[in-house]
């Protein structure tokens, strides 16, 4: 099965400087991926690429099947489901959430230059119901809180049936409660065998929503550990990662850490 995301020697230099450092790193259908590392880390560029919104200056990076620099990325930004702080900073906050969800259809940011159906209004509903902000669908986005605001931007997401769907620090100014409301829909989506492939960048070990099966650690650009979860999470890779004696714990399938 051909991979979502398939790194080789992904490397990106600014400035004579290697912001990724030759990533080797693949997503399969069936896989939920943490990317963690602190500000820096080159997390952010990660992602951009597995956007389309950077190509890499060596290597090869392939985006469902195609790569870029020999497919047009519109294309494939079309089958991607991205929420970011950039994103909905775009986002007209008067727009109602069910008309918010809608516009990912056409990868739009309005829905003024598109048509749209009763089985598009009814699908952005049931993806809103899904993520538990169903009671939401006529408020206005700026109306909500930041933990309902991420749920309704998770639900836009899924509105194209996605190849992939990748997360941006999701987490980033929720309160505890929006937090655990957001890490809950996202265990349930992960728990969900028709979902597609997850990527959620995040430098938080305690926003790791359990069932999330892969973890990407990057420091300074450089992969640090890649593979199952069980396996790359430990105290010793957690410590390279943030350069500090770091113990980590699980419990109830959630992850903490704190300074030895």
């Amino acid at each position: 099965m051909t991979p979502a995301l398939d790194f080789r020697g992904a490397t990106v230099v600014r400035s004579g400087r290697a912001i990724l450092d030759a990533v080797d790193w693949t997503v399969r259908p069936d896989e939920r991926w943490i990317v963690l590392g602190r500000n820096g880390s080159g997390k952010t560029t990660l992602l951009r690429l597995a956007s389309c919104y950077l190509h890499p200056t060596a290597g090869t990076v392939d985006v469902l099947g195609g790569r870029l620099g020999r497919v047009d990325v519109r294309t494939l930004r079309a089958r991607i489901g991205l929420t970011s702080a950039a994103l909905a900073d775009q986002l007209r906050p008067t727009l109602d959430a069910r008309d918010l969800v809608m516009t990912a259809k056409h990868a739009a940011l309005e829905p003024w230059w598109h048509r749209y159906t009763g089985d598009d209004r009814r699908r952005a509903e049931a993806l809103l119901d899904r993520l538990g902000v169903g009671g939401l669908a006529a408020r206005e986005f700026g109306t909500l809180s930041s933990g309902e605001r991420q749920r309704v931007l998770l639900a836009r997401t899924l509105m194209i049936e996605p190849g992939v769907v990748l997360l941006d620090e999701p987490n980033a100014g929720l309160d505890l409660g929006g937090r655990e409301e957001l890490v809950a829909a996202l265990t349930a989506l992960a728990a969900d065998s028709a979902s597609p492939p997850i990527v959620l960048v995040t430098h938080h070990v305690d926003e790791i929503p359990p069932g999330f099966t892969h973890l990407l650690l990057l420091r300074d650009g450089r992969v640090l550990a890649n593979g199952p979860i069980e396996d790359a999470l430990t105290s010793e890779s957690l410590s390279a990662t943030f350069g500090l004696a770091l113990c980590l714990d699980r419990r109830n399938g959630r992850f903490s850490a704190y300074a030895r």
